[in-house]
């Protein structure tokens, strides 16, 4: 009888990566200080920002399903970050959400070392919060934890510095955009773009719990936060559980996925942003809460639900999300109160937990963290895991030459710390993920957020949104679980969830008590949030900056056909298309690596005006427009071009224009630009 990778045992190779900050640097001049800054009496002061964060476009290995052969070949959807920034008074918060696969400790710890070096203690670890919309078919290699960079070949430091750089833009963006402004909250629900993956785990939950969502075993609450200046909406932040994994393991091009697409609906379709014009004056941003256990992929298999189209699905689960939104923020009130966050670190892998919160009565400990079966087997609902550990025969990898073999055996007291987990590979002893990772708690007005690095179920996130509340003060449905947040650690399951040993269980790094961890140290920093009390920092989390090994083969210098030059077409456009047909074209071009074009564009679709300019009509980092890359040789790059006309296009003349950046054999850049024959549009 064979065997579901799901009810296999345990979990496998995939840890997190930690490093905090604090870093004390100079202000910036001009930059503006907390007092300067003040809010005026009984209003905010708001700014929004947006940045690219999109890495190499070729030959990149992909975070999040772990495929060694899932590297980069393209985009379909620039990922971008969003940040919004509120001042009340003195006080103030940067709430920021980023299209990545994870935030991971190095990225949050080189982000708050940039903010000190500009802004000097303005934004710290204290009052920012860095938060992932966790989308599986985006660069990887940004962490400094070994376990994240095994499919990645090493640490990528072209991807690191893309979202590094590019979280630390949209902030400073935000923080020149700060003025007046009000905020509005709105709640509705959706429930046909989530399903819960993990039933069988979710099902060993004791009623209370259960009865708190639907029969479908979902969490179907959808919560919008409206900006509005000068009485206009400029922004809009909205919370809804599935994981933004629409696109499969089997897919090349970079995107933002489903959550991206929501908010490329809900920027570019409603709003007209362009992405290539300077900041935006509207930016909404579509985060995640508990969705570890929510699946987008609504006929439980990669790909499958809505549809059996990868790229219709994410289009209508995020089409789904915006609509969503837009009810909700159709019904939002307008919210006072203050802004505040407090952040502390805990160390996952030698917590004592008190037995008010073990669900037995006695006290308990978590452990340095394992991975088990279930971990390398992966989710049969979104995609498998990672085929390195255990390695097949035959199979190299030079990362983990360099690094050490996972696949040594779990010390007695190890495997008896995480049962009933069966341990594959014991991550903590190697070093190759992170135990100490902080935990926030952030106010905005009326709406609380209990923000951790890891994936929470629905059930554990609905038992950390409890005892916060009930520390606070508040009713519950004014606090989320704000999960994928600052440090990256994977899954956060039950008690109860745990002993199914599904992928979550085996996911769950840090043993059985992982949850009730959590649940003790949330109350112990809610208590000191509303009691308005300095609270310890905690243990520091590790710097392992200097012990990044790289084994992905750089690309050198590119070449052109015999007879051809960068830039000529080699497949022109049809000379016309009716609207709704696809246009196409190919070009010599070079290698993404070269230059990633962060915040450009590697083509324009442009359109013939009635004065005879050729204006912007579309670009490769919009949903109509995919960029394929594909080599030729060792040194050879072509581009392949698509457009899928939209039912309204005007009709005229049309032409793409291809921009890249060849590198030459004495090392120089080079751009050039490549113009397709035109087309009409009829």
């Amino acid at each position: 009888m064979s065997l579901s990778r799901r009810t296999v045992l345990a979990g496998t190779v995939v840890g997190s990566a930690s490093l905090a900050t604090v870093a004390a640097a100079g202000s910036i001049p001009g930059a503006l200080s907390a007092t300067a800054a003040a809010a005026p009496a009984g209003g905010y002061l708001i700014g929004i920002g947006l940045s690219d964060i999109t890495g190499p476009a070729a030959e990149c290995g992909m975070m999040g399903y772990s495929q060694l052969e899932q590297t980069t070949a393209g985009i379909h959807l620039r990922p971008r970050v969003r940040a919004y920034i509120i001042a009340d008074g003195d006080k103030r918060v940067a709430f920021v959400v980023a299209d990545n696969g994870m935030i991971f400790g190095s990225v949050h710890r080189g982000v708050m070392l940039e903010l000190a070096r500009r802004f000097g203690d303005l934004y710290s670890e204290q009052n920012v919060l860095l938060t992932s919309t966790h989308s599986h078919a985006t660069c990887g290699g940004s962490s400094h934890d070994h376990a994240y960079n095994l499919a990645i070949l090493g640490f990528q430091q072209q991807v690191y510095d893309a979202e590094v750089n590019g979280i630390v833009e949209a902030i400073a963006a935000a923080h020149a955009d700060l003025s007046p402004g009000t905020l509005a909250l709105g709640r509705g629900e959706l429930h046909d773009a989530s399903v819960n993956r993990s039933r069988i785990a979710y099902d060993r939950n004791p009623d209370a719990d259960k009865n708190y969502f639907p029969p479908a075993g979902i969490d179907p609450a959808v919560t919008a936060l409206s900006i509005t200046k000068g009485g206009k909406q400029v922004g809009a932040i909205t919370w809804f559980a599935t994981h933004n994994t629409s696109m499969s393991n089997k897919n090349r091009l970079i995107s933002g996925d489903n959550k991206g697409y929501a908010s490329f609906a809900h920027e570019h379709t409603e709003h007209g942003v362009r992405y290539l014009d300077g900041q935006p004056d509207f930016v909404s941003a579509f985060a995640q809460t508990n969705s570890g256990d929510m699946s987008p992929n609504l006929n439980l298999g990669p790909t499958s639900g809505p549809t059996e189209d990868e790229f219709e699905n994410t289009r209508i689960i995020g089409e789904r999300q915006y609509r969503a939104s837009k009810t909700a923020l159709a019904q939002a009130r307008t919210i006072g109160g203050t802004v505040d966050s407090m952040l502390c670190y805990i160390d996952l892998a030698d917590i004592a937990v008190d037995g008010r919160y073990t669900g037995d009565g006695l006290p308990k400990r978590t452990s340095p963290a394992a991975a088990g079966v279930a971990l390398i087997a992966g989710s049969t609902e979104d995609g498998p895991g990672l085929p390195g550990i255990p390695i097949p025969e035959g199979v190299r990898n030079p990362f983990l030459d360099a690094v050490g073999d996972p696949r040594q055996p779990a010390p007695r007291w190890l495997a008896d710390a995480q049962a009933p987990k069966a341990i594959v590979a014991p991550l903590g002893l190697l070093g190759w993920v992170p135990s100490v990772v902080p935990i926030q708690i952030m106010r905005l007005g009326e709406l609380y957020l209990a923000a951790a690095g890891g994936e929470f179920t629905i059930v554990s996130g609905l038992r950390i949104r409890r005892v916060v509340a009930d520390t606070l003060g508040v009713p519950l449905e004014q606090v989320l679980l704000q999960g994928y947040a600052n440090t990256y650690h994977e899954y956060v399951t039950t008690p109860e969830e745990y002993d199914a040993q599904q992928y979550e269980g085996g996911s769950t790094l840090f043993g059985r008590y992982t949850l009730p961890a959590y649940l003790q140290e949330f109350t112990r920093l809610a208590g000191a949030f509303v009691a308005r009390q300095q609270i310890p920092r905690g243990p520091a989390p590790r710097d392992v900056s200097n012990m990044q090994p790289n084994f992905a083969a750089a690309p050198g210098p590119d070449t052109t056909p015999a007879g051809r030059a960068f830039g000529d077409v080699l497949t022109q456009p049809a000379a016309s298309y009716q609207r709704g047909n696809q246009a196409a074209a190919e070009f010599v071009s070079a290698h993404p690596k070269h230059s990633p074009r962060r915040n450009g564009t590697f083509l324009e679709v442009q359109r013939r005006n009635s004065s005879g300019d050729w204006v912007r009509v579309a670009n490769e980092g919009e949903w109509a427009v995919r960029y394929h890359w594909s080599k030729r040789g060792s040194s050879e790059s072509v581009a392949r071009f698509t457009w899928d006309i939209p039912a309204d296009a005007e009709t005229g003349a049309y032409r793409f224009v291809h921009f890249a950046d060849s590198l030459g054999g004495d090392g120089a850049l080079r751009p050039f630009t490549g113009t397709s024959s035109e087309f009409a549009v009829t």
